[in-house]
């Protein structure tokens, strides 16, 4: 049987379609455009357009468990996703595994709605809710750093539990092949609890020149955010993470007994990608 991974390119399921491949175990990628990794298989695939929902069961017909990343940019994460998910379980899909977030709780806004369907469904699910990913330093503050040596936030002295991309996909590898389904959902953090100051601190080591990490206010950060093109309200959601940071929010998942700790350090992060800063 067949594993389709949504969000085919993206910073999870590329490194999950080569741990399935290294088990052999058959994948499926999608991406809108249809073009994913080599030496993947890839199908077109687009949250907002429904005629696309269809082209994965048309390749693999034997398509039996989902990873499900939503679409990126949008609260509204359940009505687009709502439709793909009913056709699969008619399709004789058996398992759901959905990437979500730390602070989300099944019926919170976004990907708590997805959560709050699945369970609504009865089927068999995981859902995997990681803190902040390592990888968004090379992504979200990736020029800041080479080109001003600074990171910022808005987060102030909030501590969080980065967690690598890497640990996430060998969690998800185990939810979606496990004989066993795990019908829960895991919070994943990584093995520290860092502040951003910390994080700059790391930084300034590994680069050998000094990172500082820059303090602005969450309405800066919003502006920032509105800049890049995002919409009004996801930027705002966005931004107000990082308040929550700040009033520790994190930190309280962090220490929490019900979660999964990933092995891998922001510092051995940072060493692996130096040439990108």
């Amino acid at each position: 049987m067949t594993i389709l991974l949504t969000g085919g390119t993206g910073k999870t399921a590329t490194r999950i379609a080569r741990l399935l491949q290294d088990a052999n175990q058959p994948v499926l990628l999608t991406s809108r455009k249809g073009v994913v990794p080599e030496p993947f298989k890839g199908v077109k695939f687009d949250w907002y357009d429904p005629s696309t929902f269809e082209n994965a069961f048309t390749a693999d017909p034997n398509i039996d468990r989902i990873y499900l990343v939503a679409p990126a940019g949008s609260l509204e994460a359940l009505p687009p996703m709502k439709p793909f998910i009913n056709l699969a379980v008619q399709k004789g899909v058996k398992r759901f595994v959905l990437l979500s977030a730390s602070g989300l709780e099944p019926g919170y806004p976004a990907l708590g709605k997805v959560h709050e369907y699945l369970l609504s469904l009865k089927v068999d699910y995981a859902v995997i809710r990681p803190s902040w990913f390592f990888e968004n330093f090379l992504t979200l503050h990736l020029s800041n750093i080479k080109e001003q040596n600074m990171i910022l936030s808005a987060s102030a002295d909030g501590k969080i539990g980065f967690i690598s991309a890497d640990d996430i996909a060998d969690l998800a590898v185990s939810t979606l092949t496990d004989e066993k389904s795990h019908n829960t959902d895991h919070i994943l953090t990584g093995p520290e609890l860092l502040s951003y100051d910390d994080v700059a601190a790391i930084f300034t080591e590994v680069l050998g020149r000094k990172i500082s990490h820059t303090r602005i206010t969450v309405e800066e950060l919003k502006k920032r955010y509105l800049a890049f093109g995002l919409p009004e309200d996801y930027a705002e959601m966005l931004s107000s993470l990082d308040d929550l940071n700040a009033n520790g929010v994190e930190e309280k998942i962090f220490v929490a007994a019900k979660k999964v700790t990933g092995k891998r350090t922001l510092k051995s992060f940072v060493e692996a990608n130096k040439d990108s800063f």
